[in-house]
C-alpha cells in the first residue's frame, strides 16, 4: 500500500470526521428551546433521523470502496468497526446543524402540526415501508439510467448533440 494512498483515505477521513463530529456549539443558540426540542422530535417521528444513519452507512459504503481495491483480503473485524467510525454522537451533531433549516423554513406551528401528522398510525406505517419503498425504486431507477445512457437511441441522440455543438472541433489540440 502508498502512502500516497493512505495520505488520501487519512485527508478524506479528516473531512469526513470534520463533517460529522465539527463543533455545534451554538447552532440551536438563537431558537427557543422548546421550538429545537420540536424539529428533533419531527425529525424522528418523520423517519428523517432514520434516514440519516442510512445516509451516514451510504457515505461508508461508497468510501469502503477504495479499501476493497487496496487490501483484498478484510476481516470481518475490520469492517465491524469501519462502520462504527460515524456513530450516533456524530449523528447528533449532524441533526443539530440541521435544525437551523428547519427553523429558517418553517414556523413552529407548521412544525407541531407536522409532528401531529407523523404520529398517526397511517404515517407509522408509511415510516416503516418507506426505506424498502425508496430503496427499490432507487434501484429500479439507477437499472433504468443505465440502460438509458446505453441505448442506441439516446447514443445516437448525444452524438448528434455532438456534431451540432462541433464539440470535436472546439476541443482538437
Amino acid at each position: 500500500m502508498s502512502l500516497k494512498f493512505i495520505s488520501r483515505i487519512t485527508g478524506t477521513l479528516t473531512v469526513l470526521c470534520f463533517i460529522f463530529s465539527g463543533p455545534a456549539f451554538g447552532v440551536t443558540a438563537n431558537l427557543g428551546n422548546t421550538k429545537a426540542e420540536d424539529i428533533r422530535k419531527l425529525l424522528k417521528v418523520s423517519g428523517i433521523h432514520d434516514q440519516l444513519n442510512i445516509v451516514k452507512n451510504n457515505l461508508l459504503n461508497q468510501y469502503s470502496m477504495g479499501f476493497a481495491g487496496a487490501y483484498p483480503k478484510m476481516p470481518d473485524a475490520f469492517w465491524e468497526e469501519y462502520y462504527e467510525l460515524i456513530g450516533q454522537q456524530d449523528i447528533d451533531t449532524l441533526v443539530e446543524r440541521i435544525i437551523p433549516v428547519y427553523d429558517k423554513n418553517m414556523s413552529h406551528k407548521v412544525i407541531r402540526k407536522l409532528i401531529e401528522m407523523f404520529e398517526t398510525p397511517f404515517w407509522e406505517e408509511w415510516k416503516v415501508k418507506m426505506p424498502a419503498i425508496s430503496r427499490e425504486a432507487g434501484l429500479i431507477g439507477s437499472e433504468w439510467g443505465q440502460a438509458l445512457l446505453q441505448s442506441d437511441t439516446f447514443n445516437e441522440k448525444l452524438k448528434g448533440l455532438i456534431q451540432k455543438h462541433d464539440l470535436e472541433g472546439l476541443n482538437k489540440e
